[in-house]
């Protein structure tokens, strides 16, 4: 009997057919992992917050369990449920510094562009829960007209990072507008597209798409700020998705967030930077996990992070090793943590830490 190929929705990108298959309940994911049975507890957590895991992030899990790095970020738990009394639902204060809905000025010379508040896989530890617990909403082409009105009348502002939930979830026609009119503002040189798409949806990254963001001649240079956590998450098909647009000349970077249970340990964060440097993606940041309610059970101590960079920087060359960052309650700017180099003064000259150390630097000669 001859073989038939399936029909295929005509038009519909392949991407968005994965994303039709995503699993979107606990129950579906007991279907897909039998054995896993869900709590109450688990249950109140997805009605919280919403679920969705695609079939690549389903592909990466092992173990139907919190155990496993990939489950632990992506399944509802009862951590979810339990606040610490320094949680917030805003806790970079992105809110007090909205000029008007979908935009942010939290830096004199920087705005973010909430684009939607779709995301393909939803994160546990997201820090913007309150935008992606809602409907799925992308900006309207008016608002669109009215940021890039505001920005023309504030030329400082010449980077524009554009994120939400994940602007990458716009389709190409809505994502072309959207760039289109950013570009179209002589002040904005810099555009950051922040998307998790390269690792929870990397059939996303169309040639469609890299073209889409692409640069063109004389425009704003275009870079794309992804998150991998964990080793595991940088399958084939989530390296290829960034080769793509690396080999297009578009310069990605990650954001790596430090997780309890997850990545909290020197061995995985070097394993991840090693990976990530091989493949021309730069190690941009490890983030302490912030105040924000629902997260409080991934929170690592400081010190944490500080042992693992410690580690890092005995281990790794310079491009390889991420800053690591934290945001401080209320909305202040970033701050880098970093293992205490300097140990004390001797006469002469001062005491550094460093591998192997500590090590004397003497001053310098006094001038006659």
């Amino acid at each position: 009997m001859k073989r038939t190929t399936p029909l295929r929705p005509a038009g519909v990108p392949r991407w968005e057919r994965e994303l039709a298959r995503s699993i979107r309940s606990l129950d579906a994911l007991a279907a897909r992992f039998p054995g896993f049975a869900p709590t109450d507890a688990m249950r109140e957590a997805a009605r919280r917050f919403p679920m969705a895991i695609t079939p690549h992030v389903a592909s990466l899990i092992e173990r139907p369990d919190f155990s496993d790095p990939v489950f632990a970020q992506f399944v509802p738990g009862a951590g979810e449920l339990a606040d610490a009394p320094w949680a917030s639902a805003d806790p970079l204060a992105e809110v007090p510094h909205s000029p008007f809905p979908h935009l942010v000025r939290r830096y004199p010379d920087r705005a973010l562009l909430l684009a939607t508040s779709a995301c393909a896989a939803y994160c546990r530890h997201c820090f913007r829960k309150r935008v992606s617990a809602g409907r799925d909403a992308a900006i309207p082409d008016a608002e669109l007209r009215a940021v890039a009105r505001w920005l023309r009348a504030h030329p400082e502002i010449d980077d524009v990072l554009v994120s939400g939930g994940d602007p990458l979830m716009l389709p190409d026609a809505r994502l072309a507008r959207l760039l289109a009119a950013l570009r179209a503002v002589p002040s904005v040189r810099v555009i950051r597209i922040a998307t998790r798409l390269p690792c929870t949806l990397p059939s996303r990254v169309t040639p469609a798409l890299v073209r889409l963001l692409r640069p063109p001649r004389g425009g704003p240079a275009t870079f794309v700020s992804t998150q991998f956590n964990h080793p595991r998450e940088l399958a084939p098909a989530a390296l290829r998705a960034c080769a793509r647009l690396v080999d297009a000349g578009i310069p990605v970077q990650n954001q790596t967030v430090l997780l309890r249970g997850v990545n909290d340990d020197p061995a995985t964060i070097e394993a991840l930077c090693r990976t990530l440097y091989h493949n021309r993606i730069r190690p941009y940041y490890l983030f302490q996990a912030d105040l924000v309610r629902g997260i409080e059970h991934f929170r690592t101590p400081l010190a944490t992070g500080l042992a693992i960079m410690r580690h890092l920087r005995a281990r790794l060359s310079g491009p390889a090793i991420p800053n690591f960052c934290v945001d401080p309650p209320g909305g202040g700017a970033k701050i880098e943590l970093t293992p205490g180099a300097v140990e004390g003064r001797r006469r002469g000259g001062t005491l550094l830490r460093g591998c192997g150390g500590p090590f004397f630097y003497p001053d310098p000669v006094p001038r006659a």
